[in-house]
């Protein structure tokens, strides 16, 4: 199977794939998304919510050693941490238009960079990694995201142990994918659901 760079106007719509090219907003984009995929769950336990720690260690007075409180002191052994970290909300908004309008600056910034190739269909017959990859050799393919209309199982499974090569479907695409590789291949009928959905 040998694929084909599409020209502008021919293959693809001009509305989605012809947009001028937007730095700040597809920062903006590319940030937000990041952001959003973080967990924020990273948690660590103040002196008051170590256990432990009730009784003084030693008397106020006389024992010739520094006053100490507790024993879950920061600068203690088995100590609460002083600024522990607690679980946070990373997330950021960003309205759907500005989306929209920042994934069409992606793609179209692809298509000036011959980075976009449409495909009549990525199918394999059968899930073996050495077809996918008989595949990407033959059109000197070595970094690619492959967009498909919907889930295709022999696909995902021949293609996850290769680590410069995705595969994901119309409804899946995200601006850190599609900067990240170096081609990025489209079958058509996923294209026609990217222009529907973008326009």
């Amino acid at each position: 199977m040998k694929f084909q760079t599409p020209v502008v106007g021919k293959d693809i719509s001009e509305a989605v794939f012809g947009q001028d090219y937007n730095e700040g907003l597809i920062h903006q984009l590319v940030v937000t998304y990041m952001a959003n995929a973080r967990a924020g769950t990273r948690a660590q336990k103040t002196r008051s919510e170590v256990r432990g720690g009730g009784a003084k260690p030693w008397k106020q007075k006389g024992t010739g050693r520094a006053r100490a409180g507790t024993s879950r002191s920061p600068i203690w052994r088995k100590g609460g941490i002083t600024f522990a970290a607690k679980p946070q909300d990373h997330s950021k908004k960003l309205n759907k238009k500005m989306y929209a309008a920042g994934m069409r600056a992606i793609l179209s910034e692809l298509v000036r960079q011959d980075r976009l190739i449409v495909v009549d269909s990525i199918a394999l017959k059968q899930p073996k990694t050495k077809e996918f990859t008989a595949l990407l050799n033959s059109n000197r393919l070595e970094s690619a995201l492959f967009v498909v209309a919907a889930e295709d199982q022999n696909l995902e499974l021949a293609s996850r142990n290769l680590h410069k090569v995705e595969v994901c479907n119309a409804f899946e695409i995200d601006p850190v994918s599609l900067l990240a590789f170096e081609k990025v291949c489209i079958a058509k009928d996923a294209l026609a659901l990217i222009e529907e959905r973008l326009k």
